[in-house]
């Protein structure tokens, strides 16, 4: 049997919850499956699934076996209907490592109107902060708001965000508003980010660069979180438009000291890995979130050039 077999086989199984659906799914006898599995882990020198008389479930190896299996026939699939000219209807999953507070406040509704245009495709996505080996963990794609430096990636850039230093009106009337970067060093305090430097790099008022190191009264590795203490007057906080320019709007929030601020630009990136062949269906959801977010970048306030 050959590899390609092996692999529909085992994602049957695996898709049919035992080998007997499995088998019945493929035409053929159980003791023909369960043969070709144990023939699978003989040759992978590995445990796919743990069975019992009642149940089977993935072993860690498993599942990321089935995850590269799916991608593998998905891509097949695809590079077989390309060449046979049916490029009509795009189906097949995406995987997808998004930042969670991103993705849930602006990628989610892209992928909404995406998919609404291709509701064949399926979206398989890990909402997480955290930077993911892409190859390790089987993702297709993913969304960064960095400036990135990993080499080993190709991006995209689809659009930027802008930092700004925000606090509440009920901060600033009990603190005072700082006008310069030396005023934030007078009893001012942060709520501080888990990924980023915990320094804010600003231009003090005679030109010289200034390294700012407020205490940190929370600390949190969720941007939404700190925003909403920050409207509540804990602090201040160093936070990208896309997720402050809604309270900015709304008075809940005041940006200060934005011309002093340095390296404010932070762009929002599409990568996958060099050796990942890009399917059909990855590259036209990459234009699509290149162009749906040329057009409205729904995060920039009218009033913060």
């Amino acid at each position: 049997m050959s590899q390609l077999e092996e692999m529909q086989t085992f994602v049957r199984i695996v898709e049919a919850g035992s080998i007997t659906r499995a088998a019945e799914q493929m035409n053929t006898v159980k003791s023909a499956v369960s043969k070709r599995l144990t023939d699978l882990e003989k040759r992978l020198s590995t445990s796919l699934l743990k069975r019992t008389t009642r149940k089977q479930t993935l072993t860690g190896a498993g599942r990321d076996y089935y995850q590269h299996c799916v991608r593998i026939l998905d891509d097949i699939y695809e590079v077989e209907t390309a060449l046979s000219d049916e490029q009509s209807a795009l189906s097949g999953r995406i995987r997808l490592a998004v930042p969670i507070t991103f993705g849930l406040m602006h990628l989610s509704p892209a992928l909404r109107t995406f998919n609404q245009q291709h509701p064949d495709i399926r979206f398989d996505i890990d909402f997480n902060d955290r930077q993911q080996d892409l190859v390790a963990e089987g993702v297709d794609l993913a969304i960064r708001v960095s400036n990135l430096t990993d080499s080993s990636l190709i991006a995209r850039k689809l659009t930027s965000t802008r930092l700004l230093i925000c606090g509440s009106p009920g901060y600033f009337a009990e603190h005072g508003t700082p006008q310069t970067a030396e005023d934030l060093l007078y009893g001012h305090v942060k709520l501080q980010y888990t990924h980023v430097s915990s320094s804010w790099q600003l231009t003090g008022h005679n030109g010289d660069t200034l390294s700012v190191n407020l205490p940190a009264v929370l600390t949190a590795n969720n941007g939404q979180f700190l925003h909403d203490a920050a409207i509540e007057g804990k602090g201040l906080i160093l936070s990208p438009d896309f997720i402050c320019s809604d309270a900015i709007s709304k008075g809940l929030l005041m940006p200060i000291l934005e011309q002093s601020l340095i390296h404010t630009d932070i762009g929002v990136y599409a990568v996958y890995p060099q050796t990942r062949f890009l399917s059909r269906r990855v590259r036209l959801l990459i234009d699509f979130l290149k162009a749906y977010f040329e057009e409205r970048p729904d995060w920039r306030c009218p009033d913060i050039k």
